[in-house]
């Protein structure tokens, strides 16, 4: 892909066109959408079930198989409804699109694709927030690079996907670091294919998972690869769904009984390292233990708080950084959380993991 300009009516006219060709192929309407969210509001003002009824069925998202043996291995398979499909998806472009078809009713994501998805007009809301308090990305640079510093971004072709975590982390390291948009070129990609770009050339720097890095480092290392860590921080892990799902009594119960034992998923995965080392990172991921390892050592600490008011800011700062950049519009963020939920994720867990 070629590098996005920097100007912002170049940026949003990339934006539009990429949007209208989505909302094409889906046979969707801005219209539409609109109405389907009014339609809902009334629903969403509605109690939570206190118990799941019979016969509800969820479609959830299972990147890589990690949920399901998250909830295998903790002891926590046990639903109280049907999982129709574990959905093997993960990035967020590819989650919104899995929402709009229909085919994925909830996923865990960062706090950006719900600010991506107001902005294209479908209407979701996030029901769970984990904090991450410590990076859980760093930047990579392509074979060969002498850059050594975030400053050294400038002039430089960076990866950029304006959807996705990974794009508001090099946003915010960006800025940290006194550099405005048109200091540097982004690159218009999706997560999946930086390590391609990287490998190529296509671009000099492109952000990463912890997870990511042993591989890449090793196989490309000896070849004057290297990482730049920073402290910047993605605050946000969360769990959201349409607005669709989320109005229909019966699945909102459905979700609001999963989004426990996803938290107790969590973390059992972050007390048994060994374990899921072992039975995820070495067994389904082709890692080695060292490398399964070297990961689990950077793992944050799962955190649900009690009350959502710091997601709540993170998410406005975050969005409002996209504005000042012309990605989205701005708006008020607190229309994408469904405060029904939030207490549910802290109260299956011990203290311990609430603040």
């Amino acid at each position: 892909m070629p590098p996005v300009s920097a100007s912002g009516l170049d940026r949003r006219l990339f934006l539009s066109s990429l949007l209208g060709v989505a909302a094409a192929g889906a046979g969707l309407s801005g219209c539409a959408d609109s109405s389907a969210a009014t339609g809902s509001e009334e629903s969403l003002s509605k109690p939570l079930a206190t118990k799941v009824p019979s016969g509800v069925a969820l479609k959830v998202a299972d990147f890589q198989g990690a949920q399901r043996l998250q909830l295998k291995l903790a002891g926590l398979s046990g639903l109280p409804f049907t999982v129709s499909d574990w959905v093997n998806v993960g990035a967020e472009p590819d989650v919104i699109n899995a929402f709009r078809a229909k085919s994925l009713e909830v996923s865990g994501n960062a706090g950006i694709p719900p600010i991506q998805a107001h902005f294209q007009g479908f209407d979701a809301k996030i029901v769970a927030i984990d904090i991450t308090r410590k990076p859980n990305y760093l930047f990579a640079t392509r074979p060969g690079s002498d850059i050594t510093s975030v400053a050294g971004f400038k002039g430089r072709k960076l990866a950029f996907s304006q959807g996705q975590a990974q794009g508001v982390v090099l946003l915010r390291a960006l800025k940290k670091a006194g550099l405005k948009d048109d200091d540097v070129t982004l690159v218009q990609l999706t997560s999946n294919q930086f390590l391609t770009a990287l490998q190529s050339g296509q671009v000099d720097i492109a952000p990463l998972a912890n997870s990511q890095a042993p591989a890449y480092l090793k196989q490309y290392g000896p070849k004057g690869a290297h990482v730049i860590k920073t402290d910047v921080v993605d605050l946000l892990s969360l769990l959201w769904a349409p607005t669709t799902v989320l109005a229909d009594p019966a699945k909102a119960a459905a979700v609001a009984a999963y989004i426990p034992r996803w938290a107790k998923g969590l973390v059992w995965a972050y007390e048994h390292p060994d374990a899921w080392n072992r039975e995820f990172y070495v067994k389904t991921q082709n890692l080695t233990l060292a490398q399964a390892e070297d990961i689990t050592a950077l793992a944050n600490k799962p955190l649900f708080p009690p009350s959502w008011d710091e997601a709540v800011r993170w998410e406005q700062e975050t969005a409002d950084l996209l504005a000042e950049g012309g990605f989205v519009k701005a708006f008020d963020v607190e229309s994408l959380f469904d405060r029904r939920f939030e207490a549910l994720a802290a109260k299956s867990v011990p203290a311990t993991y609430r603040s």
